[in-house]
């Protein structure tokens, strides 16, 4: 390069930008820094001006943390900067600049440099221009660990908050707003709250999520956003397409506890404080407090739509979709049942068949069974088990007390002898390591063996030891029969004699469906099907015959009545 072409490059980098980059989280808001943007704006301005920095620039990122840098104005600079068009960077201190010590150190050990910028941090006296003191980059640890430790002290007022009952969430779900008395506390927003209670009547229906939002679209019912924007609240700009429900959320309003009137918290978490990226928890790790705003959904419609949503239901080719799909399991393999149409789509034609049949013939049988005969006798029972309950309810409870105390006790014995078994192991191999120690320092076995026999065992150990607390936790969780027939007749006895089945009586009602494969008895096709009732399992009462006389006494009985009256 000649002594030109280096002076013009000179003259065309002096007359690049200078930035003034200004920098403010919400961190440091709360920490009571003295850093104000205007404050910074100022001292950088001064500086400047007294310096003889010229075509300068002010960047400003207000509310945004130090240890990302996917921020506005930071990003627009290193944008200019690759163009070339940024002569020099200047801060307030050089925290503004970040508070993550690797890419701090990236950008002034390389990424400057390539791109021609001066940096320059007034208050630390660091001008890449005079070089890089051996304490900048302990500066910039320092600078990182005050922005963990500040995160930290969010956290515990974060927790604090959240522990005491109150939502941590910043803006209610659709179908809430705050109370305008009291910032803490939900209304309900009974225009938003009607839709809701419209989606989740829909899943009751037998709807999913994609049918859901298409219904939804095709009424030009406002979306979440949408309806925020019309009365006023702040959230970003308004959707291109008006009425543009998607599935998704859909599927999270489905999901959504607090429209049982509950609040709860810690749902997600953030893997450290340099990411942001939320993780959800597991429900477990849930903190749920009842009761806290009105209820827009109740509990057994909430529930009801969580295990509508739990066997969840893919419409076939042609949009169909069974009220039974999920329930019907196969009697060998276990395996679900799948729904299919026939290819000229006659609902009539309709048919289940095994799923592991489908993945490989050989494993099990078809189970097949159409539609319309597993719809037949489900009707057929669900009167006889209704009148029964509602005519006989001493004869049912005693019954299914007396049928329940022998199969659950047998369950629960052998989940017992199970659980001993693995704190009996647990024991065991305690001793068999200390014999294999013993054993290697006396040289009856060698290192090598030592090593690969404790291993195996403390892996085995581990296992168990990681096992036992669920089988505990299976065993104290274990429902008590008697609440369980005590709900299901409740339930009963305020349905009427069904005529029609609805994806909400089959799933309020019974919990799975068995499967036998079918068989020939004099010419003819038998197939037997074990409905198990939610609460309640199988029910062991009278044949149908006798279902029938006792109908009967029941019709001769009411017309007496009648006749008396």
């Amino acid at each position: 390069m000649n002594r030109n072409q280096s002076e013009c490059k000179r003259n065309k980098k002096s007359e690049g930008i200078t930035a003034l980059y200004c920098r403010l989280s919400r961190d440091d808001e709360q920490d009571g820094l003295s850093g104000s943007i205007k404050n910074q704006q100022s001292i950088l301005e001064k500086y400047a001006r007294e310096n003889g920095f010229r075509n300068t620039r002010v960047f400003i990122d207000d509310g945004w943390s130090g240890v990302s840098f996917a921020r506005p104005a930071f990003s627009e600079i290193m944008e200019l900067g690759e163009q070339g068009k940024i002569a020099n960077l200047i801060v307030k201190d050089h925290s503004r600049l970040g508070r993550n010590r690797l890419v701090v150190g990236q950008l002034l050990e390389e990424e400057f440099d390539r791109m021609g910028i001066r940096y320059i941090a007034i208050m630390d006296n660091i001008d890449t221009a005079k070089g890089l003191s051996d304490l900048v980059p302990m500066q910039d640890l320092f600078n990182e660990w005050h922005a963990k430790n500040t995160s930290q002290k969010v956290r515990n007022v974060f927790k604090n908050k959240g522990m005491s009952g109150v939502p941590l969430t910043t803006n209610p779900p659709y179908g809430y707003g705050k109370d305008p008395n009291d910032s803490k506390s939900w209304i309900v927003d009974e225009t938003a709250a009607e839709i809701v209670r419209k989606i989740f009547s829909m899943c009751v229906d037998g709807l999913g999520p994609t049918q859901i939002a298409k219904r939804l679209k095709a009424a030009q019912i406002p979306t979440p956003t949408e309806h925020w924007i019309a009365i006023g609240r702040s959230c970003g700009n308004p959707p291109q397409q008006p009425y543009h429900w998607c599935s998704d959320t859909v599927a999270d309003i489905l999901a959504k506890q607090e429209y049982c009137g509950d609040t709860v918290n810690f749902r997600t978490t953030t893997k450290s404080f340099k990411s942001k990226k939320k993780i959800e928890r597991p429900p477990e790790e849930w903190q749920i407090f009842k009761d806290t705003h009105p209820a827009v959904i109740d509990r057994e419609t909430f529930a009801l739509a969580q295990e509508l949503r739990k066997h969840r239901r893919r419409p076939t080719k042609s949009g169909i979709v069974s009220i039974f799909s999920g329930l019907l399991y196969c009697a060998d393999c276990g395996e679900k049942l799948y729904y299919s149409v026939t290819n000229n789509y006659k609902r009539d034609q309709a048919y289940f068949f095994c799923s592991s049949y489908r993945k490989n013939s050989e494993v099990c049988s078809a189970h097949y069974i159409r539609e319309k005969v597993v719809e037949q006798i489900v009707l057929e029972s669900m009167r006889r088990v209704f009148f029964y309950v509602q005519a006989y309810e001493k004869e049912f409870a005693k019954a299914q007390m007396e049928c329940y105390g022998e199969e659950k006790q047998n369950e629960l014995a052998c989940k017992r002898r199970e659980l001993g078994k693995a704190k009996s192991r647990v024991r065991e191999i305690d001793t068999l390591v200390q014999k294999l120690y013993e054993d290697n320092a006396k040289g009856k076995i060698s290192d090598e063996r030592y090593a690969t026999l404790s291993t195996a065992y403390e892996e085995e150990q581990q296992t168990l030891k990681a096992d036992i607390p669920e089988m505990e936790a299976g065993l104290t969780a274990e429902t008590d029969q008697a609440e369980g027939l005590e709900r299901f007749i409740g339930k009963v006895k305020q349905i009427t004699q069904p005529t029609l089945l609805t994806a909400e009586l089959v799933h309020t009602f019974i919990e799975k469906i068995v499967v036998s494969a079918p068989k020939y008895i004099d010419g003819k096709r038998v197939q037997l099907l074990d409905i198990y009732w939610n609460g309640v399992g199988i029910i062991r009462g009278q044949s149908p015959k006798e279902m029938e006389a006792a109908f009967e006494e029941h019709i001769r009985k009411q017309a007496n009545t009648t006749k008396t009256a």
